[in-house]
């Protein structure tokens, strides 16, 4: 297998305006690697350049400048054979009212030109859950069904890049999980998934390394559990058993705030004192702790950061 199933470098798009002449730049220089068999997280605000991207690593948008190597071949050189390593789900629910599953799958391995005795589209409807409804027309489906739909489409010539572009988008929270147990187990088969999401919580849980896009340019790219750790606040409640009388005397690296509910808050800077030293300081000053309360930090701390101007 390869280190990496993609490979950008360089890679910039620049749209021009025919009637007033002025250029827009989509993407600026973005260079990343994503490694083979893991999940990998594009996120970024409306309009950061997301779509762009995945629609240039699809092959539907010519990128201006810069290198793209998809499984070790260079997209540019080989377009063709650099199509057949991915499988694209696209976030609008493109699909034909009134073809079935069986057809649409039967028709798009046609299209990849993939053998009859090679198909596996009673196997991937399966495991997509559309085996009860395989026969029926596309327009009767749920909009749920119609989802793992466009993913069984993408896999029916078995490509080792899947690109999901909000996938869980208006689906339901038992839908999603089904979705997201079946995406980890194409990761445990080997295969690189790459996604777009807005849902932050879901982004931290599944993907292993994380890109943020802002304005067109890369402002944050590593592992998921590295972009955590780089985060320094993190946040201690303590829950008392009496009101505090008198605040005690915090260092100034400590912001010390009472909640609504009586509890005390403090947001601190974990590298320079510790959990343990600030409950000393509660208890020298006579604080009665009912209870104990750590807030680490999130994705969502995260991307605040990485996209703030």
């Amino acid at each position: 297998m390869l280190n990496y199933a993609l490979e950008l470098t360089g890679v910039s798009k620049v749209y021009n305006n025919h009637i007033n002449k002025k250029k827009k730049r989509a993407l600026h220089s973005l260079s990343l690697s994503i490694p083979s068999g893991s999940i990998f997280g594009l996120l970024g605000p409306n309009g950061a350049g997301k779509s762009t991207l995945i629609n240039i690593i699809a092959g539907l948008t010519n990128k201006s400048s810069g290198i793209i190597s998809i499984c070790g071949y260079d997209q540019q050189l080989y377009p063709e054979k650099s199509r057949t390593f991915l499988g694209v789900v696209p976030q609008e629910l493109n699909l034909d009212p009134f073809l079935s599953p069986r057809e649409a799958l039967e028709i798009q391995a046609g299209l990849f030109g993939v053998r009859k005795r090679e198909r596996e589209t009673t196997k991937i409807l399966e495991k997509v859950g559309l085996s009860d409804v395989k026969n029926a027309y596309a327009r009767s489906l749920s909009g749920g069904m119609r989802r793992r739909l466009l993913i069984a489409k993408a896999l029916v010539h078995d490509p080792p890049i899947l690109i999901l572009d909000e996938p869980t988008a208006g689906v339901d929270i038992e839908l999603r999980e089904m979705l997201w147990n079946y995406i980890f187990e194409l990761r445990s088969s080997g295969k690189t998934i790459i996604l777009t999401t807005h849902y932050l919580e879901e982004a931290q849980k599944m993907c292993d390394r994380i890109a943020i896009l802002n304005k067109g340019s890369l402002v944050e790219f590593g592992k998921t559990k590295t972009l955590l750790h780089r985060l320094k606040n993190k946040i201690l409640i303590i829950h008392l058993n009496k009101k505090i009388v008198q605040m005690p005397n915090f260092p100034t690296t400590v912001i010390p705030k009472i909640k609504s509910d009586g509890s005390l808050e403090l947001s601190f800077d974990r590298t320079v004192i510790s959990t343990e030293k600030l409950i000393d300081i509660c208890r020298d000053n006579h604080l009665s702790i009912k209870d104990i309360t750590t807030c680490e930090p999130v994705l969502e701390d995260v991307f605040k950061l990485a996209i703030k101007d």
